[in-house]
Protein backbone atom coordinates (compact mmCIF):
# COMPACT_ATOMS: atom_id res chain seq x y z
CA UNK A 1 0.00 0.00 0.00
CA UNK A 2 1.41 3.43 -0.91
CA UNK A 3 2.55 5.49 2.06
CA UNK A 4 0.03 8.06 3.23
CA UNK A 5 1.35 11.62 3.51
CA UNK A 6 1.47 12.59 7.18
CA UNK A 7 2.25 16.27 6.59
CA UNK A 8 -1.25 17.76 6.61
CA UNK A 9 -0.21 20.58 4.28
CA UNK A 10 0.67 18.01 1.61
CA UNK A 11 -2.15 15.56 2.32
CA UNK A 12 -4.63 15.08 -0.53
CA UNK A 13 -7.88 13.11 -0.29
CA UNK A 14 -9.99 11.65 -3.07
CA UNK A 15 -13.69 11.33 -2.29
CA UNK A 16 -15.53 8.75 -4.38
CA UNK A 17 -19.31 8.43 -4.71
CA UNK A 18 -19.49 5.58 -7.25
CA UNK A 19 -22.39 5.97 -9.65
CA UNK A 20 -23.46 9.17 -7.88
CA UNK A 21 -25.02 12.23 -9.47
CA UNK A 22 -22.37 14.80 -8.49
CA UNK A 23 -19.92 15.57 -11.26
CA UNK A 24 -16.16 15.08 -11.11
CA UNK A 25 -14.59 18.04 -9.35
CA UNK A 26 -11.06 19.13 -8.52
CA UNK A 27 -10.22 21.45 -5.67
CA UNK A 28 -6.68 22.41 -6.68
CA UNK A 29 -7.42 25.96 -5.60
CA UNK A 30 -9.88 27.47 -3.11
CA UNK A 31 -13.30 27.75 -4.75
CA UNK A 32 -15.22 31.05 -4.74
CA UNK A 33 -18.93 31.11 -3.88
CA UNK A 34 -19.81 32.24 -7.42
CA UNK A 35 -18.54 28.98 -8.93
CA UNK A 36 -21.29 26.92 -10.59
CA UNK A 37 -19.71 23.73 -9.23
CA UNK A 38 -20.73 22.03 -5.98
CA UNK A 39 -19.93 24.15 -2.94
CA UNK A 40 -17.01 22.98 -0.74
CA UNK A 41 -19.29 21.70 2.03
CA UNK A 42 -20.58 18.34 3.23
CA UNK A 43 -18.50 15.49 1.76
CA UNK A 44 -17.17 17.80 -0.95
CA UNK A 45 -15.69 19.74 1.95
CA UNK A 46 -13.37 16.83 2.78
CA UNK A 47 -11.94 16.96 -0.74
CA UNK A 48 -11.83 20.76 -0.77
CA UNK A 49 -10.04 21.20 2.55
CA UNK A 50 -7.21 18.94 1.32
CA UNK A 51 -7.09 20.40 -2.22
CA UNK A 52 -8.18 16.95 -3.35
CA UNK A 53 -10.89 15.74 -5.70
CA UNK A 54 -14.42 14.35 -5.85
CA UNK A 55 -15.33 11.56 -8.26
CA UNK A 56 -18.16 9.28 -9.29
CA UNK A 57 -16.09 7.19 -11.72
CA UNK A 58 -14.00 4.53 -9.98
CA UNK A 59 -11.17 4.35 -12.53
CA UNK A 60 -10.63 8.11 -12.52
CA UNK A 61 -10.69 8.18 -8.73
CA UNK A 62 -8.16 5.36 -8.44
CA UNK A 63 -5.89 7.10 -10.95
CA UNK A 64 -5.38 9.91 -8.41
CA UNK A 65 -3.43 7.43 -6.22
CA UNK A 66 -4.49 9.33 -3.11
CA UNK A 67 -6.01 7.98 0.09
CA UNK A 68 -9.67 7.51 -0.67
CA UNK A 69 -12.96 8.11 1.13
CA UNK A 70 -15.61 5.82 -0.36
CA UNK A 71 -19.21 6.96 0.05
CA UNK A 72 -21.96 4.38 0.40
CA UNK A 73 -25.25 5.22 -1.27
CA UNK A 74 -28.24 3.45 -2.80
CA UNK A 75 -28.08 -0.33 -2.52
CA UNK A 76 -24.27 -0.25 -2.00
CA UNK A 77 -23.58 -2.46 -5.05
CA UNK A 78 -21.45 0.22 -6.70
CA UNK A 79 -19.56 0.83 -3.46
CA UNK A 80 -18.93 -2.90 -3.05
CA UNK A 81 -17.36 -3.12 -6.51
CA UNK A 82 -15.45 0.11 -6.00
CA UNK A 83 -13.90 -1.10 -2.76
CA UNK A 84 -12.58 -4.23 -4.46
CA UNK A 85 -11.02 -2.16 -7.25
CA UNK A 86 -9.43 0.31 -4.83
CA UNK A 87 -7.97 -2.46 -2.71
CA UNK A 88 -6.56 -4.17 -5.80
CA UNK A 89 -4.65 -0.92 -6.36
CA UNK A 90 -3.55 -1.01 -2.71
CA UNK A 91 -5.05 2.35 -1.80
CA UNK A 92 -5.91 3.26 1.77
CA UNK A 93 -9.72 3.27 1.80
CA UNK A 94 -12.06 4.55 4.48
CA UNK A 95 -15.82 4.27 4.02
CA UNK A 96 -18.73 6.43 5.08
CA UNK A 97 -22.46 6.28 4.61
CA UNK A 98 -23.44 9.24 2.44
CA UNK A 99 -26.64 9.84 4.41
CA UNK A 100 -25.88 9.67 8.12
CA UNK A 101 -28.94 10.90 10.00
CA UNK A 102 -30.23 8.12 12.24
CA UNK A 103 -33.51 7.95 10.33
CA UNK A 104 -31.56 7.77 7.06
CA UNK A 105 -29.29 4.98 8.30
CA UNK A 106 -32.33 3.00 9.46
CA UNK A 107 -34.03 3.41 6.08
CA UNK A 108 -30.92 2.37 4.14
CA UNK A 109 -30.30 -0.76 6.21
CA UNK A 110 -33.92 -1.96 6.28
CA UNK A 111 -33.38 -4.30 3.29
CA UNK A 112 -31.55 -7.61 3.98
CA UNK A 113 -29.42 -7.55 0.82
CA UNK A 114 -28.30 -3.97 1.43
CA UNK A 115 -27.52 -4.74 5.06
CA UNK A 116 -25.42 -7.75 4.01
CA UNK A 117 -23.40 -5.59 1.62
CA UNK A 118 -22.93 -2.94 4.28
CA UNK A 119 -21.61 -5.48 6.78
CA UNK A 120 -19.14 -6.84 4.22
CA UNK A 121 -17.94 -3.40 3.14
CA UNK A 122 -17.51 -2.17 6.71
CA UNK A 123 -15.49 -5.27 7.61
CA UNK A 124 -13.21 -5.13 4.54
CA UNK A 125 -12.46 -1.42 4.44
CA UNK A 126 -9.26 -0.12 6.03
CA UNK A 127 -11.29 2.26 8.16
CA UNK A 128 -14.58 4.02 8.71
CA UNK A 129 -14.96 7.80 8.81
CA UNK A 130 -18.07 9.08 10.54
CA UNK A 131 -19.48 12.58 10.25
CA UNK A 132 -21.55 12.07 13.40
CA UNK A 133 -20.74 10.53 16.76
CA UNK A 134 -23.71 8.19 16.39
CA UNK A 135 -22.43 6.80 13.08
CA UNK A 136 -18.99 6.30 14.66
CA UNK A 137 -20.58 4.17 17.39
CA UNK A 138 -22.22 1.98 14.75
CA UNK A 139 -18.94 1.51 12.88
CA UNK A 140 -17.07 0.60 16.08
CA UNK A 141 -19.62 -2.04 17.01
CA UNK A 142 -19.48 -3.50 13.50
CA UNK A 143 -15.71 -3.75 13.47
CA UNK A 144 -15.39 -4.90 17.07
CA UNK A 145 -12.84 -2.22 17.86
CA UNK A 146 -13.08 0.29 20.68
CA UNK A 147 -10.09 2.43 19.76
CA UNK A 148 -9.72 5.32 17.36
CA UNK A 149 -7.27 3.62 15.01
CA UNK A 150 -9.64 2.50 12.25
CA UNK A 151 -12.80 4.44 13.14
CA UNK A 152 -12.89 8.20 13.50
CA UNK A 153 -15.49 10.90 13.95
CA UNK A 154 -14.45 13.87 11.82
CA UNK A 155 -17.04 16.62 11.28
CA UNK A 156 -17.64 18.04 7.83
CA UNK A 157 -15.54 21.20 7.37
CA UNK A 158 -16.48 24.72 6.29
CA UNK A 159 -14.24 27.28 4.51
CA UNK A 160 -14.26 29.62 7.50
CA UNK A 161 -10.77 30.99 6.78
CA UNK A 162 -11.71 32.12 3.28
CA UNK A 163 -13.03 35.70 3.47
CA UNK A 164 -15.00 35.14 0.26
CA UNK A 165 -17.18 32.71 2.23
CA UNK A 166 -17.90 35.27 4.95
CA UNK A 167 -21.55 36.16 4.34
CA UNK A 168 -21.95 38.35 7.41
CA UNK A 169 -24.07 41.49 7.17
CA UNK A 170 -23.30 42.88 10.63
CA UNK A 171 -25.50 42.64 13.74
CA UNK A 172 -27.16 46.01 13.12
CA UNK A 173 -28.52 44.68 9.82
CA UNK A 174 -29.87 41.41 11.25
CA UNK A 175 -33.46 40.88 12.28
CA UNK A 176 -35.92 38.07 12.69
CA UNK A 177 -35.87 34.28 12.88
CA UNK A 178 -34.82 31.96 10.07
CA UNK A 179 -36.34 28.46 10.15
CA UNK A 180 -33.54 26.02 9.33
CA UNK A 181 -35.74 23.02 8.49
CA UNK A 182 -38.29 22.55 5.71
CA UNK A 183 -39.40 18.89 5.79
CA UNK A 184 -42.89 18.37 7.19
CA UNK A 185 -42.92 14.59 6.68
CA UNK A 186 -39.72 13.55 8.51
CA UNK A 187 -40.76 13.16 12.16
CA UNK A 188 -37.30 13.75 13.63
CA UNK A 189 -37.00 17.12 11.86
CA UNK A 190 -39.79 18.47 14.10
CA UNK A 191 -40.54 21.14 11.51
CA UNK A 192 -44.10 21.75 12.72
CA UNK A 193 -42.96 22.10 16.34
CA UNK A 194 -40.26 24.54 15.25
CA UNK A 195 -42.79 26.73 13.46
CA UNK A 196 -45.03 26.71 16.53
CA UNK A 197 -42.11 27.82 18.67
CA UNK A 198 -41.22 30.51 16.14
CA UNK A 199 -44.77 31.83 16.22
CA UNK A 200 -44.60 32.02 20.01
CA UNK A 201 -41.26 33.84 19.84
CA UNK A 202 -42.63 36.23 17.24
CA UNK A 203 -45.56 37.06 19.51
CA UNK A 204 -43.22 37.68 22.44
CA UNK A 205 -40.54 39.70 20.66
CA UNK A 206 -42.19 41.19 17.58
CA UNK A 207 -39.56 39.53 15.35
CA UNK A 208 -40.62 38.23 11.94
CA UNK A 209 -40.10 34.64 10.78
CA UNK A 210 -38.69 33.45 7.45
CA UNK A 211 -39.30 29.94 6.14
CA UNK A 212 -38.71 28.14 2.86
CA UNK A 213 -41.68 26.32 1.34
CA UNK A 214 -40.64 23.89 -1.38
CA UNK A 215 -43.83 21.83 -1.13
CA UNK A 216 -46.01 24.05 -3.30
CA UNK A 217 -49.69 24.35 -2.49
CA UNK A 218 -49.62 21.68 0.17
CA UNK A 219 -46.88 23.49 2.08
CA UNK A 220 -48.63 26.82 1.65
CA UNK A 221 -51.84 25.40 3.12
CA UNK A 222 -49.97 23.94 6.07
CA UNK A 223 -48.31 27.26 6.79
CA UNK A 224 -51.61 29.10 6.47
CA UNK A 225 -53.12 26.84 9.15
CA UNK A 226 -50.61 28.17 11.67
CA UNK A 227 -52.22 31.62 11.56
CA UNK A 228 -49.14 33.79 11.96
CA UNK A 229 -50.04 37.44 12.60
CA UNK A 230 -50.22 39.51 9.43
CA UNK A 231 -46.79 40.54 8.20
CA UNK A 232 -44.90 38.28 10.61
CA UNK A 233 -44.33 35.25 8.33
CA UNK A 234 -42.21 35.59 5.21
CA UNK A 235 -42.35 32.58 2.90
CA UNK A 236 -39.78 31.93 0.17
CA UNK A 237 -41.30 29.65 -2.45
CA UNK A 238 -38.34 28.77 -4.67
CA UNK A 239 -35.03 27.07 -4.05
CA UNK A 240 -32.08 29.46 -4.27
CA UNK A 241 -28.47 28.89 -5.37
CA UNK A 242 -26.34 28.19 -2.32
CA UNK A 243 -24.67 31.66 -2.10
CA UNK A 244 -28.07 33.37 -2.37
CA UNK A 245 -29.45 31.05 0.27
CA UNK A 246 -26.59 31.97 2.61
CA UNK A 247 -27.21 35.67 2.03
CA UNK A 248 -30.80 35.06 3.08
CA UNK A 249 -29.79 33.25 6.27
CA UNK A 250 -27.28 35.99 7.14
CA UNK A 251 -30.02 38.60 7.42
CA UNK A 252 -31.41 36.97 10.56
CA UNK A 253 -30.50 37.14 14.22
CA UNK A 254 -30.87 33.39 14.70
CA UNK A 255 -31.40 30.22 12.67
CA UNK A 256 -33.94 28.15 14.59
CA UNK A 257 -34.53 24.41 14.36
CA UNK A 258 -35.65 21.50 16.53
CA UNK A 259 -34.14 18.76 14.38
CA UNK A 260 -33.27 15.67 16.43
CA UNK A 261 -32.06 13.50 13.56
CA UNK A 262 -28.40 13.39 14.68
CA UNK A 263 -27.24 14.64 11.28
CA UNK A 264 -23.81 16.14 10.42
CA UNK A 265 -25.30 19.60 10.90
CA UNK A 266 -25.52 21.74 7.78
CA UNK A 267 -27.99 24.19 9.34
CA UNK A 268 -25.34 25.07 11.92
CA UNK A 269 -22.58 25.06 9.29
CA UNK A 270 -24.50 27.50 7.15
CA UNK A 271 -25.06 29.70 10.22
CA UNK A 272 -21.29 29.79 10.78
CA UNK A 273 -20.67 31.01 7.23
CA UNK A 274 -23.39 33.62 7.74
CA UNK A 275 -21.95 34.73 11.09
CA UNK A 276 -25.28 34.21 12.77
CA UNK A 277 -26.35 31.87 15.59
CA UNK A 278 -27.91 28.44 15.29
CA UNK A 279 -30.44 27.71 18.04
CA UNK A 280 -31.64 24.14 18.50
CA UNK A 281 -30.73 20.95 16.66
CA UNK A 282 -28.58 18.05 17.83
CA UNK A 283 -26.36 17.59 14.78
CA UNK A 284 -22.60 17.17 15.09
CA UNK A 285 -21.77 20.76 14.14
CA UNK A 286 -24.51 22.13 16.39
CA UNK A 287 -22.94 20.38 19.37
CA UNK A 288 -19.41 21.49 18.49
CA UNK A 289 -19.96 25.13 17.54
CA UNK A 290 -23.13 25.95 19.49
CA UNK A 291 -22.94 23.90 22.70
CA UNK A 292 -24.89 26.49 24.71
CA UNK A 293 -27.76 26.84 22.24
CA UNK A 294 -28.18 23.38 20.68
CA UNK A 295 -30.92 20.88 21.57
CA UNK A 296 -28.62 18.28 23.11
CA UNK A 297 -29.86 17.72 26.66
CA UNK A 298 -32.43 20.52 26.43
CA UNK A 299 -36.23 20.65 26.19
CA UNK A 300 -38.10 22.68 23.63
CA UNK A 301 -39.10 25.14 26.35
CA UNK A 302 -35.42 25.63 27.22
CA UNK A 303 -34.61 26.23 23.56
CA UNK A 304 -37.40 28.80 23.46
CA UNK A 305 -35.97 30.62 26.47
CA UNK A 306 -32.51 30.70 24.90
CA UNK A 307 -33.90 31.94 21.58
CA UNK A 308 -35.90 34.73 23.23
CA UNK A 309 -32.81 35.94 25.12
CA UNK A 310 -30.74 36.02 21.95
CA UNK A 311 -33.44 37.87 20.02
CA UNK A 312 -33.77 40.58 22.64
CA UNK A 313 -30.28 40.86 24.16
CA UNK A 314 -27.57 42.13 21.82
CA UNK A 315 -24.77 41.45 24.31
CA UNK A 316 -25.87 37.85 24.85
CA UNK A 317 -26.03 37.31 21.10
CA UNK A 318 -22.55 38.78 20.67
CA UNK A 319 -21.10 36.49 23.34
CA UNK A 320 -22.52 33.35 21.73
CA UNK A 321 -21.39 34.51 18.30
CA UNK A 322 -17.77 35.02 19.39
CA UNK A 323 -17.69 31.65 21.12
CA UNK A 324 -19.15 29.86 18.10
CA UNK A 325 -16.60 31.38 15.74
CA UNK A 326 -13.71 30.45 18.02
CA UNK A 327 -14.93 26.87 18.48
CA UNK A 328 -15.55 26.44 14.77
CA UNK A 329 -12.08 27.67 13.80
CA UNK A 330 -10.59 25.19 16.25
CA UNK A 331 -12.62 22.17 15.09
CA UNK A 332 -14.44 22.84 11.81
CA UNK A 333 -12.23 25.05 9.64
CA UNK A 334 -10.52 23.66 6.56
CA UNK A 335 -7.15 23.69 8.30
CA UNK A 336 -8.46 21.94 11.41
CA UNK A 337 -10.23 19.17 9.51
CA UNK A 338 -7.35 18.68 7.06
CA UNK A 339 -5.10 17.89 10.05
CA UNK A 340 -7.65 15.41 11.42
CA UNK A 341 -7.95 13.66 8.05
CA UNK A 342 -4.19 13.41 7.56
CA UNK A 343 -3.72 11.96 11.05
CA UNK A 344 -6.51 9.42 10.59
CA UNK A 345 -5.43 8.13 7.17
CA UNK A 346 -1.81 7.88 8.38
CA UNK A 347 -2.99 5.17 10.79
CA UNK A 348 -4.68 3.02 8.16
Amino acid sequence: MPAVVTDSAKFRLTVLSPGGRDAEQYFDHPMPPESPAHAPVNFHGFAACTLGSFHRDVKRAVAEKNPLLLLLRGDFKNAQRALRECQRKKLAVAISLKETGLHQIAAQLSRPATLARFLEIAARADGCLATTLEAAEIYRRLRGKNDSTTVAFIPTPYPLEDKRWDFSVGPSNQSGIFIGTREWDVPSRNHFACLLLARQLSDATGESVTVFNLDGRKGARLLAELNFPAGRLRVIEKRKPYPEYLREVAKHKIALQLDRSHVPGQVAGDALLCRTICVGGNGAIERIAFPKTCSAGRTTDEIGTIAKELLTNTNARGTVFVESQWLSMERLSFEAVRKQLAAFFAKL
